[in-house]
């Protein structure tokens, strides 16, 4: 950006108050504008603002041992305020455009693992804990070092297979790619829509709302996902208001009765931090909080690569700026989210939103929170937004992190093939960590087969080692008796 263009942004920003804000965030240093951060920060909130209503359902679905369970409405608060709150403390400390919400997957744990063996305030005890411990984990430098220890094309397959992963998210969100359930209803191969064909008019919004983002890629338009976001919810509106249609899926986009709801915060502080030792032993409660701390792990530091390596802020060495504040921060959303009984917060990939509209500091985090912020009010008004309009951006995200594929060396096996298996394993399996764990795993027993066990650090040998411990937990737990 030439200096001509850095005065004219200054000017056109305002006062030097706002000047002042731009130094601190470094918004004009990493090539951004205010603009930028604040589509931005709306791109990720509206591609994220649905685990304001999956949160609450599937927390709220579920009974503890006692058969309790948690209000709707008291979840639904919990999850807005502390993604609120830890995505502009993402912003401020971390400085990057990396938003934190209750974590998929890791809530699912939660409701079906852990609740049915303890109480609520037990289960909740148990994701402070694990939040605690990760924070240990930084404060002594380890989890840094792990990050730092891996090869720099083994972080690129890393995005890449994010990528696959975050378009697939969009894929399922929109209904665009479903599962098969067999005679036994069990999961099966994937399949196109519902039926193995494309119907309905919610699939006709997403199907043009993926073609309107491409072009609007195509064609270079600033605040193409946005401005895709926003159209094809109109269009949703429209389409809801004159057709039929029986199910929109978790979000149906119609104008709520009311705009206004008052929060209910009823569930901060419900949490006991050592009651699960009581209810399933120590044994049990060690390789709970195990899984919990691997998972929660690995699935931020492929995020925060990720989106990272897609911003273009990683150093020459491959290395996050301010890594070890970011980690922290992620830690400590994990207590918070266990503290205010919305399960463990995280850093979500769908930042990458984000970063495609061209954010690239945390100031775009101050608009994303401050939406999460609002929602504590208006949910009904910022819920409108159904999957159909917002997943064609992480389809669109998707392309864009694959492109760093073109960065890796196919032709060297102990390379190639942790790199595949990374970036197979995270869409095929649904999960970051996995695909992680794989790739991880393939690079040792390459290297070691190859005679050159020594190249690797001696940190990757150790997690490689937790992986295995991860990947066959059933057996262990059978042996253990647990």
């Amino acid at each position: 950006m030439s200096e001509a263009q850095k005065t004219a942004g200054r000017q056109d920003a305002g006062p030097s108050t706002v000047t002042g804000v731009d130094r601190f965030f470094r918004i004009t240093e990493r090539g951004s504008t205010f603009g930028r951060e604040i589509r931005g920060g709306f791109a990720t909130f509206f591609t994220m603002a649905y685990i304001l209503v999956l949160n609450p359902l599937i927390l709220g679905s579920a009974k503890d041992k006692s058969g309790e369970q948690l209000d709707p409405v008291q979840l639904t608060t919990a999850t807005a305020l502390v993604a609120a709150v830890m995505t502009i403390v993402m912003g401020v400390g971390g400085n990057l455009p990396l938003a934190l919400a209750a974590g998929l997957g890791l809530n699912a744990v939660v409701a079906f693992q852990l609740a049915p063996l303890m109480s609520w305030d037990d289960a909740m005890g148990l994701i402070v804990l694990e939040g605690l411990l990760i924070c240990v984990l930084v404060v002594t430098g380890l989890r840094e070092a792990v990050m730092h220890a891996i090869p720099q094309q083994l972080k690129q397959a890393i995005s890449v297979g994010i990528g696959l992963f975050i378009a697939l998210i969009g894929f399922v969100d929109a209904g665009f790619v479903t599962r098969i359930p067999d005679a036994a209803n069990t999961t099966v191969p994937v399949q196109l829509g519902s039926t193995g064909t494309l119907a309905g008019w919610p699939m006709l919004v997403f199907c043009v709302g993926v073609l309107l983002t491409i072009g609007l890629l195509a064609r270079k338009v600033r605040g193409a996902i946005l401005v895709s976001i926003v159209t094809m919810t109109v269009v949703a509106l429209a389409v809801n208001a004159l057709a039929d249609v029986e199910t929109w899926g978790l979000t149906t986009p119609e104008w709520p009765d009311t705009i206004v709801d008052a929060p209910d915060f009823g569930l901060l502080g419900q949490f006991s931090l050592f009651g699960a030792f009581g209810q399933v032993g120590v044994v049990t409660v060690v390789l709970l909080v195990f899984t919990l701390i691997l998972s929660d792990f690995f699935d931020t530091m492929g995020t925060v690569v990720g989106v990272s390596a897609e911003a273009g802020l990683l150093d020459e060495d491959g290395k996050v700026p301010g890594l070890g504040k970011v980690l922290l921060i992620d830690g400590a959303a994990a207590v918070a989210g266990g503290a205010a009984s919305a399960s463990s917060a995280t850093s979500y990939i769908e930042s990458a939103a984000g970063v495609g509209e061209g954010a690239r500091t945390g100031f775009a985090n101050l608009v994303t929170g401050s939406l999460f912020g609002l929602a504590l009010f208006l949910t009904p008004l910022l819920t409108i937004v159904p999957l159909q309009a917002a997943a064609p951006a992480l389809v669109a995200v998707g392309f864009l992190m694959m492109t760093q594929v073109k960065h890796i060396d196919w032709d060297r096996y102990e390379i190639a093939v942790p790199a595949f298996l990374t970036i197979a394993v995270m869409p095929f399996t649904y999960s970051i960590t996995n695909g992680i764990g794989a790739g991880f795993l393939a690079y040792v027993l390459i290297k070691t087969v190859l005679g050159r066990a020594k190249e690797v650090h001696w940190l990757l040998w150790g997690t490689s080692a937790l992986f295995l411990v991860y990947f066959a937990i059933d057996p262990i737990e059978q042996l253990l008796g647990v």
